[in-house]
Protein backbone atom coordinates (compact mmCIF):
# COMPACT_ATOMS: atom_id res chain seq x y z
CA UNK A 1 0.00 0.00 0.00
CA UNK A 2 1.27 3.61 -1.03
CA UNK A 3 2.20 5.79 1.88
CA UNK A 4 1.83 9.57 1.45
CA UNK A 5 5.96 10.65 1.05
CA UNK A 6 7.18 13.17 3.54
CA UNK A 7 7.70 16.56 2.01
CA UNK A 8 11.48 17.28 2.91
CA UNK A 9 13.15 20.19 1.81
CA UNK A 10 16.75 19.59 0.13
CA UNK A 11 18.04 20.55 3.02
CA UNK A 12 16.39 18.37 5.76
CA UNK A 13 17.40 15.32 3.10
CA UNK A 14 20.53 16.42 3.30
CA UNK A 15 20.88 16.11 6.91
CA UNK A 16 19.67 12.81 6.86
CA UNK A 17 22.63 10.45 7.44
CA UNK A 18 23.19 7.23 5.23
CA UNK A 19 21.59 3.89 6.69
CA UNK A 20 24.11 1.50 7.81
CA UNK A 21 23.29 -2.14 6.79
CA UNK A 22 22.90 -4.36 9.45
CA UNK A 23 25.06 -7.41 9.66
CA UNK A 24 25.65 -11.15 10.95
CA UNK A 25 28.31 -10.63 13.60
CA UNK A 26 32.17 -11.37 12.66
CA UNK A 27 32.33 -13.87 15.20
CA UNK A 28 29.46 -15.76 14.40
CA UNK A 29 29.42 -15.34 10.72
CA UNK A 30 32.88 -17.03 9.70
CA UNK A 31 31.55 -19.90 11.23
CA UNK A 32 28.85 -20.28 8.65
CA UNK A 33 28.23 -19.82 4.87
CA UNK A 34 24.74 -17.54 5.54
CA UNK A 35 24.36 -14.09 4.12
CA UNK A 36 26.36 -11.37 5.99
CA UNK A 37 24.23 -8.22 5.02
CA UNK A 38 20.63 -8.94 6.33
CA UNK A 39 18.86 -6.35 4.11
CA UNK A 40 17.34 -3.06 4.98
CA UNK A 41 13.71 -3.51 6.88
CA UNK A 42 11.28 -0.96 5.44
CA UNK A 43 11.55 1.98 7.49
CA UNK A 44 14.92 2.18 7.23
CA UNK A 45 14.70 1.69 3.03
CA UNK A 46 12.37 5.10 3.05
CA UNK A 47 14.60 6.48 5.52
CA UNK A 48 17.50 5.98 2.83
CA UNK A 49 15.54 6.99 0.08
CA UNK A 50 14.45 9.90 1.07
CA UNK A 51 17.82 11.24 1.22
CA UNK A 52 17.83 11.12 -2.38
CA UNK A 53 17.95 15.27 -4.06
CA UNK A 54 15.48 13.92 -7.22
CA UNK A 55 18.24 16.29 -9.46
CA UNK A 56 17.40 17.58 -12.14
CA UNK A 57 20.44 15.91 -14.27
CA UNK A 58 20.27 12.36 -12.97
CA UNK A 59 24.33 11.67 -12.99
CA UNK A 60 23.18 8.46 -11.32
CA UNK A 61 21.47 7.29 -14.23
CA UNK A 62 24.43 7.51 -16.59
CA UNK A 63 26.86 6.22 -13.75
CA UNK A 64 24.78 2.85 -14.24
CA UNK A 65 26.36 1.11 -16.86
CA UNK A 66 22.31 -0.40 -17.78
CA UNK A 67 21.30 2.67 -17.09
CA UNK A 68 18.39 2.17 -14.42
CA UNK A 69 16.06 5.11 -13.42
CA UNK A 70 17.49 5.42 -10.01
CA UNK A 71 15.69 8.75 -8.94
CA UNK A 72 12.15 6.84 -10.07
CA UNK A 73 12.49 4.00 -8.23
CA UNK A 74 14.34 5.80 -5.33
CA UNK A 75 10.97 8.24 -5.16
CA UNK A 76 8.77 4.59 -5.08
CA UNK A 77 10.30 3.16 -2.32
CA UNK A 78 9.57 6.59 -0.26
CA UNK A 79 6.13 6.34 -1.15
CA UNK A 80 6.37 2.33 -0.05
CA UNK A 81 5.60 1.11 -3.25
CA UNK A 82 8.27 -1.52 -3.03
CA UNK A 83 7.25 -4.03 -5.59
CA UNK A 84 6.34 -0.94 -8.29
CA UNK A 85 10.15 0.11 -7.52
CA UNK A 86 11.74 -3.38 -8.31
CA UNK A 87 9.73 -3.01 -11.42
CA UNK A 88 10.96 0.10 -12.49
CA UNK A 89 14.12 -1.46 -11.98
CA UNK A 90 13.48 -4.71 -14.06
CA UNK A 91 12.82 -2.25 -17.11
CA UNK A 92 16.53 -1.94 -17.27
CA UNK A 93 18.27 -4.90 -15.09
CA UNK A 94 16.24 -8.33 -14.83
CA UNK A 95 18.53 -9.03 -12.23
CA UNK A 96 18.25 -6.73 -9.62
CA UNK A 97 18.34 -8.79 -6.59
CA UNK A 98 22.10 -9.92 -7.86
CA UNK A 99 23.17 -6.21 -8.52
CA UNK A 100 22.00 -5.00 -5.78
CA UNK A 101 24.16 -7.61 -3.95
CA UNK A 102 28.23 -7.46 -6.04
CA UNK A 103 27.83 -4.56 -7.87
CA UNK A 104 30.25 -1.66 -6.65
CA UNK A 105 27.89 0.45 -7.04
CA UNK A 106 30.69 2.89 -4.73
CA UNK A 107 32.53 3.18 -8.25
CA UNK A 108 29.17 3.85 -10.18
CA UNK A 109 25.63 5.38 -9.57
CA UNK A 110 26.93 6.39 -5.98
CA UNK A 111 30.33 7.66 -6.95
CA UNK A 112 28.43 10.74 -9.29
CA UNK A 113 25.30 10.98 -6.63
CA UNK A 114 25.48 14.97 -6.01
CA UNK A 115 25.25 14.27 -2.31
CA UNK A 116 29.22 13.09 -2.45
CA UNK A 117 30.15 16.36 -2.55
CA UNK A 118 29.24 17.08 1.08
CA UNK A 119 27.82 13.72 2.34
CA UNK A 120 28.07 10.42 1.70
CA UNK A 121 25.87 9.27 -1.43
CA UNK A 122 22.76 7.25 -1.61
CA UNK A 123 22.47 3.66 -0.75
CA UNK A 124 21.25 3.20 -4.30
CA UNK A 125 22.82 -1.02 -4.28
CA UNK A 126 21.18 -1.75 -0.45
CA UNK A 127 17.80 0.10 -1.87
CA UNK A 128 17.85 -2.15 -5.15
CA UNK A 129 18.60 -4.96 -3.02
CA UNK A 130 16.08 -4.07 -0.65
CA UNK A 131 13.12 -3.99 -3.05
CA UNK A 132 13.81 -7.33 -5.33
CA UNK A 133 14.23 -8.90 -2.26
CA UNK A 134 10.84 -7.69 -0.88
CA UNK A 135 9.05 -8.50 -4.00
CA UNK A 136 10.34 -11.84 -4.03
CA UNK A 137 9.50 -12.55 -0.41
CA UNK A 138 6.09 -11.11 -1.06
CA UNK A 139 5.16 -12.97 -4.14
CA UNK A 140 4.65 -9.94 -5.81
CA UNK A 141 6.79 -10.71 -8.97
CA UNK A 142 4.45 -9.80 -12.06
CA UNK A 143 4.86 -12.42 -15.09
CA UNK A 144 6.50 -10.66 -18.06
CA UNK A 145 4.46 -10.17 -20.83
CA UNK A 146 5.69 -12.35 -23.90
CA UNK A 147 6.35 -10.04 -26.59
CA UNK A 148 4.67 -11.18 -30.34
CA UNK A 149 7.45 -13.88 -31.99
CA UNK A 150 9.28 -12.43 -34.49
CA UNK A 151 10.72 -16.09 -35.71
CA UNK A 152 13.91 -15.27 -35.18
CA UNK A 153 16.57 -17.83 -32.90
CA UNK A 154 19.39 -16.04 -31.01
CA UNK A 155 22.02 -18.89 -29.32
CA UNK A 156 23.67 -17.28 -26.26
CA UNK A 157 26.80 -19.66 -25.20
CA UNK A 158 27.08 -19.11 -20.82
CA UNK A 159 24.96 -18.27 -18.48
CA UNK A 160 27.00 -15.59 -16.74
CA UNK A 161 25.27 -11.90 -16.18
CA UNK A 162 26.58 -11.47 -19.70
CA UNK A 163 24.87 -14.24 -21.31
CA UNK A 164 21.39 -13.85 -19.18
CA UNK A 165 21.17 -10.23 -19.69
CA UNK A 166 21.11 -10.91 -23.50
CA UNK A 167 18.87 -14.00 -22.97
CA UNK A 168 16.53 -11.35 -21.65
CA UNK A 169 17.04 -8.31 -23.80
CA UNK A 170 16.18 -11.03 -27.39
CA UNK A 171 12.73 -12.12 -25.59
CA UNK A 172 11.41 -8.78 -25.10
CA UNK A 173 12.11 -8.01 -28.48
CA UNK A 174 10.10 -11.03 -29.43
CA UNK A 175 13.07 -13.57 -30.53
CA UNK A 176 13.32 -17.24 -29.71
CA UNK A 177 16.63 -17.78 -26.88
CA UNK A 178 18.55 -20.48 -26.19
CA UNK A 179 21.19 -20.15 -23.31
CA UNK A 180 24.01 -22.93 -23.22
CA UNK A 181 25.24 -23.52 -20.12
CA UNK A 182 28.71 -26.30 -19.55
CA UNK A 183 28.71 -26.45 -16.07
CA UNK A 184 25.55 -28.39 -14.71
CA UNK A 185 23.83 -25.06 -13.00
CA UNK A 186 22.82 -22.40 -14.83
CA UNK A 187 24.19 -18.91 -13.52
CA UNK A 188 28.07 -19.11 -14.96
CA UNK A 189 30.10 -16.87 -12.16
CA UNK A 190 27.47 -15.77 -9.95
CA UNK A 191 26.95 -19.40 -8.95
CA UNK A 192 30.42 -21.17 -9.47
CA UNK A 193 32.54 -17.31 -8.44
CA UNK A 194 30.74 -15.70 -6.03
CA UNK A 195 30.38 -17.77 -2.41
CA UNK A 196 27.13 -17.91 -0.87
CA UNK A 197 27.68 -15.43 2.35
CA UNK A 198 27.69 -12.69 -0.56
CA UNK A 199 25.12 -14.27 -2.99
CA UNK A 200 22.77 -16.84 -1.65
CA UNK A 201 21.78 -19.59 -4.02
CA UNK A 202 18.11 -18.92 -3.68
CA UNK A 203 18.70 -15.28 -5.13
CA UNK A 204 20.39 -17.01 -8.03
CA UNK A 205 17.71 -19.70 -8.65
CA UNK A 206 14.53 -16.83 -8.46
CA UNK A 207 16.05 -14.26 -11.06
CA UNK A 208 16.51 -17.35 -13.01
CA UNK A 209 13.07 -18.61 -12.80
CA UNK A 210 11.53 -14.98 -13.96
CA UNK A 211 14.09 -15.48 -17.64
CA UNK A 212 12.63 -18.80 -18.07
CA UNK A 213 8.86 -17.24 -17.44
CA UNK A 214 10.25 -14.79 -20.56
CA UNK A 215 10.38 -17.80 -22.70
CA UNK A 216 14.01 -18.21 -21.75
CA UNK A 217 15.00 -21.96 -22.66
CA UNK A 218 18.39 -23.13 -20.72
CA UNK A 219 20.51 -26.00 -21.74
CA UNK A 220 22.96 -26.94 -18.65
CA UNK A 221 25.97 -29.76 -19.38
CA UNK A 222 26.33 -28.45 -22.64
CA UNK A 223 29.97 -27.39 -23.85
CA UNK A 224 29.61 -25.40 -27.08
CA UNK A 225 33.10 -25.42 -28.46
CA UNK A 226 33.02 -29.62 -27.65
CA UNK A 227 29.94 -30.50 -28.87
CA UNK A 228 28.92 -28.15 -31.30
CA UNK A 229 30.78 -24.91 -32.88
CA UNK A 230 28.92 -22.00 -33.25
CA UNK A 231 28.91 -21.75 -36.96
CA UNK A 232 27.23 -25.27 -36.80
CA UNK A 233 24.51 -23.81 -34.26
CA UNK A 234 23.76 -21.55 -37.20
CA UNK A 235 24.09 -23.92 -39.90
CA UNK A 236 22.89 -27.32 -38.82
CA UNK A 237 20.44 -26.10 -35.81
CA UNK A 238 18.97 -22.91 -37.43
CA UNK A 239 20.31 -20.33 -35.20
CA UNK A 240 20.04 -16.70 -36.80
CA UNK A 241 22.64 -15.30 -34.04
CA UNK A 242 24.89 -16.25 -31.85
CA UNK A 243 25.86 -14.35 -28.61
CA UNK A 244 29.56 -15.63 -26.74
CA UNK A 245 29.11 -14.88 -23.18
CA UNK A 246 31.72 -17.19 -22.03
CA UNK A 247 33.36 -15.19 -19.39
CA UNK A 248 37.06 -15.08 -18.40
CA UNK A 249 37.81 -18.49 -16.40
CA UNK A 250 41.35 -19.07 -17.61
CA UNK A 251 43.26 -19.25 -14.67
CA UNK A 252 46.67 -17.32 -14.32
CA UNK A 253 49.43 -18.30 -12.28
CA UNK A 254 52.80 -16.01 -11.46
CA UNK A 255 55.16 -18.98 -13.27
CA UNK A 256 57.07 -19.88 -10.10
CA UNK A 257 58.82 -22.98 -8.90
CA UNK A 258 56.53 -25.20 -6.84
CA UNK A 259 53.40 -23.78 -8.22
CA UNK A 260 52.02 -27.28 -9.29
CA UNK A 261 52.61 -28.91 -5.68
CA UNK A 262 49.34 -30.50 -4.14
CA UNK A 263 46.99 -27.80 -2.55
CA UNK A 264 47.83 -25.46 -4.87
CA UNK A 265 45.08 -23.61 -6.49
CA UNK A 266 43.86 -21.40 -8.79
CA UNK A 267 40.76 -19.05 -7.28
CA UNK A 268 38.47 -20.55 -10.49
CA UNK A 269 39.30 -24.14 -9.13
CA UNK A 270 38.75 -23.50 -5.31
CA UNK A 271 35.76 -21.19 -5.63
CA UNK A 272 34.43 -23.60 -7.92
CA UNK A 273 34.59 -26.95 -6.10
CA UNK A 274 32.99 -24.97 -3.15
CA UNK A 275 30.49 -22.73 -4.57
CA UNK A 276 29.23 -24.96 -7.33
CA UNK A 277 30.59 -28.63 -5.70
CA UNK A 278 29.72 -27.59 -1.79
CA UNK A 279 33.45 -29.26 -0.75
CA UNK A 280 32.36 -27.26 2.57
CA UNK A 281 30.30 -30.60 2.98
CA UNK A 282 32.42 -33.33 1.86
CA UNK A 283 32.28 -36.21 2.11
CA UNK A 284 28.26 -35.50 1.72
CA UNK A 285 28.98 -33.94 -1.18
CA UNK A 286 31.25 -35.42 -4.04
CA UNK A 287 34.17 -33.19 -4.82
CA UNK A 288 36.51 -32.09 -1.92
CA UNK A 289 38.50 -29.72 -1.42
CA UNK A 290 42.31 -29.44 0.47
CA UNK A 291 41.90 -26.81 3.13
CA UNK A 292 45.28 -26.81 5.40
CA UNK A 293 45.87 -25.03 8.64
CA UNK A 294 47.82 -22.28 6.89
CA UNK A 295 46.36 -20.62 3.95
CA UNK A 296 47.73 -18.15 1.89
CA UNK A 297 45.74 -16.02 -0.67
CA UNK A 298 48.15 -14.26 -3.51
CA UNK A 299 46.07 -11.10 -4.83
CA UNK A 300 43.55 -8.45 -3.20
CA UNK A 301 40.69 -8.63 -6.20
CA UNK A 302 36.96 -9.56 -4.70
CA UNK A 303 37.91 -12.94 -6.32
CA UNK A 304 40.86 -13.04 -3.71
CA UNK A 305 38.49 -11.79 -0.68
CA UNK A 306 36.01 -14.46 -1.93
CA UNK A 307 38.91 -16.77 -1.52
CA UNK A 308 40.30 -15.94 1.55
CA UNK A 309 36.99 -15.37 3.63
CA UNK A 310 35.18 -18.84 2.33
CA UNK A 311 39.21 -20.25 3.60
CA UNK A 312 38.32 -18.73 7.13
CA UNK A 313 35.43 -20.95 7.18
CA UNK A 314 36.93 -23.99 6.49
CA UNK A 315 38.26 -23.94 10.02
CA UNK A 316 42.35 -23.29 9.14
CA UNK A 317 44.51 -21.85 12.13
CA UNK A 318 45.50 -19.22 10.11
CA UNK A 319 44.35 -17.33 6.59
CA UNK A 320 46.76 -14.14 5.03
CA UNK A 321 46.54 -12.52 2.06
CA UNK A 322 49.39 -11.49 0.33
CA UNK A 323 49.89 -8.56 -1.94
CA UNK A 324 52.55 -6.95 -3.90
CA UNK A 325 51.14 -3.46 -3.87
CA UNK A 326 49.67 -1.67 -0.64
CA UNK A 327 46.05 -1.97 0.38
CA UNK A 328 45.68 1.76 -1.61
CA UNK A 329 46.43 -0.21 -4.85
CA UNK A 330 43.67 -3.11 -3.84
CA UNK A 331 41.50 -3.28 -6.50
CA UNK A 332 38.50 -5.08 -3.81
CA UNK A 333 35.65 -3.14 -2.61
CA UNK A 334 36.51 -1.70 0.70
CA UNK A 335 33.57 -3.28 1.98
CA UNK A 336 35.07 -6.81 0.81
CA UNK A 337 38.32 -5.42 2.71
CA UNK A 338 36.77 -4.49 6.13
CA UNK A 339 34.61 -8.02 5.57
CA UNK A 340 37.82 -9.92 5.79
CA UNK A 341 39.61 -8.26 7.97
CA UNK A 342 36.62 -8.26 10.64
CA UNK A 343 36.45 -11.97 10.02
CA UNK A 344 39.93 -12.78 11.13
CA UNK A 345 41.60 -12.77 7.54
CA UNK A 346 45.73 -10.90 7.77
CA UNK A 347 47.29 -9.03 5.24
CA UNK A 348 50.80 -9.00 4.57
CA UNK A 349 51.04 -6.04 1.48
CA UNK A 350 54.33 -5.54 -0.57
CA UNK A 351 54.97 -8.83 -0.73
CA UNK A 352 55.11 -11.99 -3.87
CA UNK A 353 55.60 -14.94 -3.79
CA UNK A 354 59.46 -16.58 -4.99
CA UNK A 355 58.88 -20.14 -5.16
CA UNK A 356 57.19 -22.79 -3.29
CA UNK A 357 58.19 -26.27 -1.13
CA UNK A 358 56.68 -29.42 -0.84
CA UNK A 359 57.12 -32.40 0.97
CA UNK A 360 57.98 -36.15 0.28
CA UNK A 361 54.34 -36.08 -1.59
CA UNK A 362 54.41 -33.28 -3.48
CA UNK A 363 52.13 -31.09 -0.87
CA UNK A 364 53.53 -27.96 -0.34
CA UNK A 365 54.43 -26.90 2.83
CA UNK A 366 56.73 -23.58 2.58
CA UNK A 367 56.52 -20.35 0.45
CA UNK A 368 59.27 -18.47 0.05
CA UNK A 369 58.29 -14.69 -0.27
CA UNK A 370 59.93 -11.28 -1.06
CA UNK A 371 59.21 -7.99 0.16
CA UNK A 372 58.83 -4.76 -2.38
CA UNK A 373 58.57 -1.22 -2.40
CA UNK A 374 56.46 1.06 -5.07
CA UNK A 375 58.71 2.78 -7.89
CA UNK A 376 56.62 4.39 -10.56
CA UNK A 377 53.49 3.96 -12.45
CA UNK A 378 53.24 1.52 -15.22
CA UNK A 379 50.69 0.78 -17.68
CA UNK A 380 47.85 0.84 -15.29
CA UNK A 381 48.80 4.01 -13.27
CA UNK A 382 49.68 2.40 -10.40
CA UNK A 383 52.71 2.50 -9.17
CA UNK A 384 54.82 -0.54 -10.29
CA UNK A 385 55.92 -3.39 -7.27
CA UNK A 386 59.81 -3.51 -7.33
CA UNK A 387 61.86 -6.69 -5.53
CA UNK A 388 63.82 -5.73 -2.54
CA UNK A 389 67.20 -7.45 -2.54
CA UNK A 390 67.66 -9.87 0.20
CA UNK A 391 64.54 -9.67 1.37
CA UNK A 392 63.13 -13.36 1.07
CA UNK A 393 61.93 -14.93 3.98
CA UNK A 394 59.80 -17.98 4.99
CA UNK A 395 56.38 -18.99 5.59
CA UNK A 396 54.68 -22.25 6.65
CA UNK A 397 51.83 -23.27 4.29
CA UNK A 398 49.31 -26.09 3.62
CA UNK A 399 47.35 -24.61 1.22
CA UNK A 400 47.88 -21.98 -2.01
CA UNK A 401 45.07 -20.02 -4.08
CA UNK A 402 46.28 -17.57 -6.50
CA UNK A 403 43.66 -15.07 -7.54
CA UNK A 404 45.85 -13.04 -10.21
CA UNK A 405 42.81 -12.51 -12.68
CA UNK A 406 41.54 -14.77 -15.80
CA UNK A 407 42.20 -15.09 -18.75
CA UNK A 408 39.62 -16.30 -22.01
CA UNK A 409 39.36 -19.62 -22.26
CA UNK A 410 40.53 -20.49 -25.91
CA UNK A 411 38.10 -23.50 -26.27
CA UNK A 412 35.42 -21.10 -28.05
CA UNK A 413 37.48 -19.23 -29.89
CA UNK A 414 39.35 -22.46 -31.78
CA UNK A 415 36.24 -23.38 -32.34
CA UNK A 416 35.21 -20.21 -33.86
CA UNK A 417 37.60 -19.69 -37.16
CA UNK A 418 37.97 -16.43 -38.05
CA UNK A 419 37.46 -15.12 -34.96
CA UNK A 420 39.51 -12.33 -34.01
CA UNK A 421 41.03 -11.71 -30.34
CA UNK A 422 43.81 -9.52 -29.31
CA UNK A 423 47.54 -10.19 -28.28
CA UNK A 424 46.16 -11.49 -24.71
CA UNK A 425 43.56 -13.69 -26.36
CA UNK A 426 40.56 -11.75 -25.49
CA UNK A 427 38.49 -11.17 -28.14
CA UNK A 428 37.62 -7.94 -30.42
CA UNK A 429 33.97 -6.71 -30.51
CA UNK A 430 32.25 -3.60 -31.66
CA UNK A 431 32.03 -1.36 -28.52
CA UNK A 432 28.61 0.01 -30.60
CA UNK A 433 27.06 -3.40 -31.67
CA UNK A 434 28.85 -6.05 -29.97
CA UNK A 435 29.40 -7.99 -33.67
CA UNK A 436 32.86 -9.81 -33.47
CA UNK A 437 34.64 -10.23 -36.53
CA UNK A 438 32.59 -13.33 -37.75
CA UNK A 439 29.27 -12.22 -39.30
CA UNK A 440 26.48 -12.50 -36.94
CA UNK A 441 28.73 -13.62 -34.07
CA UNK A 442 28.60 -11.38 -30.90
CA UNK A 443 30.11 -10.59 -27.98
CA UNK A 444 30.35 -9.36 -24.34
CA UNK A 445 31.10 -9.61 -20.86
CA UNK A 446 34.49 -10.97 -19.54
CA UNK A 447 35.48 -12.94 -23.00
CA UNK A 448 35.61 -8.87 -24.43
CA UNK A 449 37.54 -7.86 -21.49
CA UNK A 450 39.30 -10.27 -19.44
CA UNK A 451 37.64 -9.91 -16.23
CA UNK A 452 35.66 -7.07 -15.33
CA UNK A 453 32.55 -6.60 -13.11
CA UNK A 454 28.99 -7.96 -13.21
CA UNK A 455 27.18 -4.94 -14.26
CA UNK A 456 29.57 -3.69 -16.74
CA UNK A 457 29.34 -7.15 -18.49
CA UNK A 458 25.61 -6.71 -18.34
CA UNK A 459 26.12 -3.56 -19.69
CA UNK A 460 28.20 -4.74 -22.67
CA UNK A 461 25.23 -7.23 -23.26
CA UNK A 462 22.48 -4.31 -23.68
CA UNK A 463 25.18 -2.82 -26.76
CA UNK A 464 25.57 -6.33 -27.79
CA UNK A 465 21.57 -7.05 -27.67
CA UNK A 466 20.76 -3.79 -29.22
CA UNK A 467 22.87 -4.96 -32.10
CA UNK A 468 22.16 -8.28 -32.45
CA UNK A 469 18.13 -7.06 -32.56
CA UNK A 470 19.27 -4.29 -35.39
CA UNK A 471 20.96 -7.22 -37.59
CA UNK A 472 18.10 -9.63 -37.35
CA UNK A 473 15.74 -6.63 -38.81
CA UNK A 474 18.34 -6.58 -41.74
CA UNK A 475 18.98 -10.20 -42.13
CA UNK A 476 15.48 -11.87 -41.60
CA UNK A 477 13.56 -8.42 -43.57
CA UNK A 478 11.86 -7.64 -39.90
CA UNK A 479 8.93 -5.12 -40.38
CA UNK A 480 10.26 -3.38 -37.30
CA UNK A 481 12.31 -0.02 -36.45
CA UNK A 482 15.91 0.15 -35.53
CA UNK A 483 16.84 0.65 -32.17
CA UNK A 484 19.56 3.86 -31.26
CA UNK A 485 21.49 3.73 -28.27
CA UNK A 486 19.93 5.73 -25.59
CA UNK A 487 20.83 8.82 -25.12
CA UNK A 488 22.80 9.75 -21.60
CA UNK A 489 19.85 10.93 -19.19
CA UNK A 490 21.81 13.58 -18.31
CA UNK A 491 21.81 15.55 -21.81
CA UNK A 492 18.41 14.27 -21.92
CA UNK A 493 17.55 16.24 -19.28
CA UNK A 494 19.48 19.08 -20.74
CA UNK A 495 18.18 19.28 -23.93
CA UNK A 496 14.29 18.86 -22.42
CA UNK A 497 15.65 22.35 -20.04
CA UNK A 498 16.83 24.06 -23.42
CA UNK A 499 13.57 23.56 -25.52
CA UNK A 500 11.60 24.78 -22.43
Amino acid sequence: MAIEPKELTPRERMKIPRQPMPEQKPEIRRNNFDEVPLGYDEETAITEANRCLQCRIPHCIDGCPVNIDIPAFLKLVTRGEFAKAAQKIKETNVLPSICGRVCPQENQCENVCVLTKKYTPVAVGRLERFVADYERSHNLVVDPVIPPQTGCRVAVIGSGPAGLTVASEMAKRGHKVVVYEALHQPGGVLFYGIPRFRLPGDVIKSELAYLEKMGVEIHVNTVIGKLASPQELMDEMGFDAIFLGTGAGLPRFPGVEGENFNGVYSANEYLTRLNLMRADNFPHSATPVYCGKRVAVFGAGNTAMDSARTSIRMGPEDVTVYYRRTREEAPARNEELEHAMQEGVNFEWLTAPVKFIGDDNYFVKKAVLQRMELGAPDESGRRRPLPIEGSEFEVDVNTVVFALGFGVNPLIIEATPGLETNKWGIVKASGETGMTSVDGVFAGGDIITGGATVILAMGQAKIAARGIHNWLIDKKGLDLPKEEAPVPASKAKKEKKEKK
